[in-house]
C-alpha cells in the first residue's frame, strides 16, 4: 500500500478522506488480526487433530481389532472401505494445514516468499510435509489401489513382489505415522521458537 503523501498534496492525488478511510482500514485490520489468528490456528490445530487421529485409530485400534477371528471373512471389506472414507478426511485436512499455514507464518512475520528469512525448525518442517504429502500420494494413488487389487487375487496367482508388496504395504502406513508426528512436534517448535 503506497505510503499516504501529506493532506492536500496534489501530486499524490491523496485527499483528507483518502487518509481518514486509510485509517479507518488500518484499525478495521488491526481489529481483524487477532480473531483471524486465532480463527487460522484454530482450523489448522484441527485439521492436524484430525490426521494425526485417525491415523493412530486406525493403526492401534482398527486394524489390530480387524485382525481377530470374527472380522476374519470381511477384513479386506472393512478395511479397503473405512481407508478409502478416511482418505478423503486426509485430503480434506491437508487442503486445510496448506490453505492455513502460509497466513498463520505471514501473521508471525516470518517472510513466506523468502526462504533465506526462515527459521531452521520451519525449513525442517516443510521438508518433513513435503515428503509426507509424497508419500501420502504415493500410497493413495499407486500402492493403496495395487494392495487392494492383489488381496483379490488368489494366493498362488501372487508374484513375489505382490507378496513383498503386501507385506510391506502396512509400514509406509506407519512410517506416515511417524512422518505426521515429526511434523507436529516440528510445529512445537516453531511456535516455541
Amino acid at each position: 500500500m503506497p505510503e499516504p503523501q501529506p493532506v492536500g498534496n496534489r501530486q499524490s492525488g491523496w485527499t483528507s478522506t483518502h487518509y481518514n478511510r486509510l485509517k479507518i482500514y488500518e484499525k478495521l485490520i488491526s481489529g481483524l488480526a487477532a480473531p483471524m489468528m486465532i480463527l487460522l490456528v484454530w482450523l489448522h490445530v484441527l485439521a492436524a487433530v484430525i490426521w494425526i487421529g485417525g491415523t493412530i485409530f486406525l493403526s492401534v485400534v482398527l486394524v489390530p481389532v480387524l485382525r481377530r477371528e470374527p472380522f476374519a471373512s470381511q477384513r479386506s471389506l472393512l478395511f479397503r472401505t473405512i481407508a478409502r472414507r478416511f482418505r478423503a478426511v486426509v485430503w480434506g485436512t491437508i487442503a486445510v494445514l496448506l490453505f492455513t499455514g502460509p497466513p498463520l507464518l505471514h501473521l508471525r512475520g516470518i517472510p513466506i516468499v523468502d526462504p533465506s528469512g526462515w527459521p531452521t525448525v520451519l525449513v525442517a518442517k516443510l521438508g518433513l510435509v513435503t515428503l509426507l504429502l509424497l508419500l501420502t500420494l504415493t500410497h493413495d494413488l499407486i500402492l493403496g489401489p495395487r494392495v487392494g487389487r492383489i488381496l483379490r487375487l488368489p494366493t498362488e496367482s501372487r508374484t513375489r513382489f505382490d507378496h513383498a508388496l503386501v507385506l510391506w504395504s502396512p509400514w509406509i502406513a506407519r512410517f506416515s505415522l511417524v512422518l505426521t508426528l515429526a511434523v507436529l512436534l516440528a510445529a512445537v517448535m516453531l511456535v516455541r521458537s
